[in-house]
């Protein structure tokens, strides 16, 4: 008997085939069966996801069979299924582009034989422990009170607790809980970057063995990301830690998700599916019924929003505060434990200084004392252009609209939008002067300087002061980082100089001065969120220094040339509620989100009217398509304009913005603009464009 089946495969993204594909089968299989099938020349991966209509009887012969399955692998679940057909209609992507970038790559290319092997290897290994009980250290009455709200139910939580307030030993008391209650209970543990992943995952071991706990993300080898894959879909893993593709993996047995630091743009995917990790997690806790916790010192505007009760907010989430430091006492000042912030008024500084004297002797005295300093620079190399006096010409990259950043330690110009990279010219290539320089600086240039600035300075022991840089260009290679934070953790560096990635996570026990160089660039951006980010950036710096109460008061110092600007006020008093509402208060003026619903049309193309035109005759069909709907009114649409950074590998990039007041209404028009985009693109007169894409919810526009 012959037995229709519909199943999600990988078409290729402008193709216009989003939905599953019908194929026949000798044997019925359950929806959530991975299985081989054939799709043009090639044999792919597919997912089964249910019964297909019987074809008529002239188009049956050409339905084409299933090439095979995988005895043994349990079907995806009904509630995997639910999640990833949310998540393909919110982000307007294909169905079988979402659901075969949840699975593992090396499934793809495995026979049914070889997985066989790697499920009878996982079904010998020993079986995780039993969930310990809770840890025997004392809980601060702030983390006892959030972690018996948890235990009650509900949600989805925001626990908004301070740098160093013990929001990871929450995490771990509910996980213990969570595993407590059911035999077959996993939980999944969200981190914004790579780099946090081995020391939360080092906690997580520690407290519930090694067995039971498995890492996702895009660091580990095929092999490690299928061992990890299976062992979660199979039940063996009881705790999920991994970056935001973790968000998609299977648990059968989800009972908890916690997503830390879920303010981090890190959370958003910015190639193909565009999906926010920090969202889906709180949709998949609906969805399967689990417990959602939300984290961070300095929450999304998105999530402070949700999490404010009636009249200001919808209250759709549970605010839980933790305002004090581990250490401190349920009636101390929770001002006591976090580090003074002190504004250096640059214009009061020698003119073109890098680090104010000030700063400079503070960072001298915190080495003398054993104690270790932070800068954070968020550039990279020695300076973002090279530029000729004479003539006016810059390092600018012939293939983008960006400069070429120089390098001083191997005398290059590198683009770090599509990676050209040059030898420095031994004079200028527009006019043959001798005498070209900088503008700008970069940690390259900071650390070289402060090992000059610091030549006198001595450390405890005698010795010279240490200085050491983090950032991407110094951490390339595999352990490169964490043979750099394992120096810091050890005592062998004074003074870190990096970008974001060293603000972010780090339990630096010895920090006691952290300054932020140039944070200025931010204030006046035209992406509405910079102010956001930033002060986000400089709150979390700030929660590197003094995390050990034993070291005495820490400090945060900012350089800038604007100390009386409000979100300098707001960092000095600690104060996220009062930054979250003027920044909350503007955005409604400005009907922007969360008051608001935003996604962009992008269009790539040879050249930048191309790209426009392309974009702006799709809005004009989509309007057309569209014009009976009621909901279209409730969208407005803005005219195509280009990037901030225009052309990327000589491609000319441009977008277009759409905002309405109502999610449904926008998700309306955006599906009525996926057959325009697919029409469109396949005319001659829009052959010039590259590839288009759609982003809901937007992180820059």
């Amino acid at each position: 008997m012959t037995h229709w089946l519909s199943v999600a495969v990988p078409t290729p993204a402008h193709s216009g085939l989003g939905e599953p594909l019908t194929y026949r089968a000798d044997a019925p299989l359950p929806a959530g069966s991975i299985v081989r099938v054939p799709l043009g020349a090639r044999e792919v991966l597919g997912v089964v996801w249910g019964e297909a209509p019987a074809p008529s009887a002239e188009l049956a012969p050409q339905v084409r069979a299933i090439a095979g399955g995988f005895d043994g692998l349990p079907p995806l679940t009904d509630d995997w299924r639910a999640l990833i057909g949310f998540t393909a209609r919110y982000y307007q992507r294909a169905l079988g582009e979402v659901a075969l970038a949840a699975l593992p790559p090396q499934l793809r290319t495995l026979t049914g034989v070889q997985l066989a092997r790697r499920l009878k290897r996982l079904a010998g290994a020993a079986p995780p422990e039993d969930a310990p009980a809770d840890d025997c250290r004392t809980l601060t009455g702030e983390q006892a009170a959030a972690l018996a709200r948890v235990d009650e139910g509900g949600g989805p939580f925001l626990l908004f607790g301070a740098t160093g307030s013990g929001k990871t030993e929450v995490y771990l008391r509910a996980a213990a809980r969570a595993l407590a209650q059911h035999a077959s209970a996993q939980v999944l543990v969200l981190v914004p970057e790579i780099n946090l992943t081995p020391q939360l995952l080092a906690r997580f071991a520690e407290r519930f063995g090694t067995g039971a706990v498995v890492a996702m993300h895009s660091g580990l080898t095929p092999a490690q990301r299928l061992a990890a894959w299976l062992s979660a879909h199979l039940g063996q893993a009881r705790i999920v830690l991994g970056t935001r593709v973790a968000v998609l993996a299977s648990l059968p047995g989800l009972r908890l998700i916690v997503v830390d630091e879920e303010h981090d743009p890190s959370y958003k995917q910015q190639e193909g599916a565009r999906y926010s990790a920090r969202d889906l997690a709180v949709y998949r806790g609906k969805l399967t019924g689990a417990t959602v916790v939300l984290g961070s010192a300095t929450p999304s505007l998105e999530s402070w929003h949700a999490s404010t009760p009636a009249p200001d907010g919808p209250g759709r989430y549970v605010r839980l505060a933790m305002p004090r430091r581990v250490g401190l006492g349920p009636d101390d000042d929770p001002a006591l434990g976090l580090p003074r912030v002190r504004r250096v008024d640059m214009g009061r500084q020698p003119r073109d200084a890098l680090i104010a004297p000030p700063l400079m002797a503070a960072i001298a005295e915190r080495a003398a004392r054993g104690e270790q300093s932070l800068l954070l620079l968020n550039r990279r190399g020695w300076a973002p252009v090279l530029h000729c006096a004479d003539c006016g010409w810059h390092s600018e990259c012939p293939h983008c609209s960006a400069f070429r950043v120089f390098h001083k330690i191997d005398r290059t110009l590198r683009c770090h939008h599509c990676g050209l990279t040059e030898r420095v010219p031994r004079a200028c290539p527009a006019c043959g002067n001798l005498d070209i320089g900088t503008r700008g600086r970069g940690t390259e240039q900071l650390e070289e300087r402060l090992v000059e600035w610091l030549a006198d300075a001595t450390r405890p022991d005698g010795e010279r002061v240490r200085v050491a840089r983090v950032d991407a260009d110094s951490t390339r290679g595999a352990g490169q980082l964490e043979a750099s934070l394992a120096r810091v953790h050890a005592g062998e560096v004074d003074v870190l100089v990096g970008t974001q990635m060293i603000a972010k996570g780090h339990d630096f026990r010895r920090v006691t001065l952290v300054a932020a160089v140039n944070p200025d660039a931010a204030l006046f951006s035209s992406d509405f969120r910079a102010p956001e980010r930033l002060f986000a950036l400089l709150m979390q710096a700030a929660g590197r220094a003094g995390r050990d109460t034993r070291t005495g008061q820490a400090e945060m110092w900012v350089q800038t040339h604007h100390p009386q600007h409000p979100l300098f006020g707001s960092l000095k008093a600690h104060d996220y509620p009062g930054f979250a509402a003027r920044e909350l208060a503007e955005r409604a003026q400005a009907g922007l989100p969360p008051h608001a619903h935003l996604a962009l049309l992008r269009a790539e193309a040879r050249t930048q009217d191309a790209a426009q035109a392309f974009l702006t005759a799709v809005a004009e069909a989509a309007r057309d398509a569209t014009r009976a709907d009621p909901a279209a009114a409730h969208v407005h649409w803005y005219p195509a304009v280009p990037l901030a950074v225009q052309r990327v590998a000589g491609i000319e990039r441009a977008q277009m913005l759409l905002e309405s007041s109502s999610r449904a209404a926008l998700q309306r028009v955006l599906a009525a603009c996926q057959p325009c985009l697919h029409a469109l693109r396949a005319q001659p007169a829009h052959r010039g464009v590259v590839r288009w894409a759609v982003d809901v919810d937007p992180l820059a526009v």
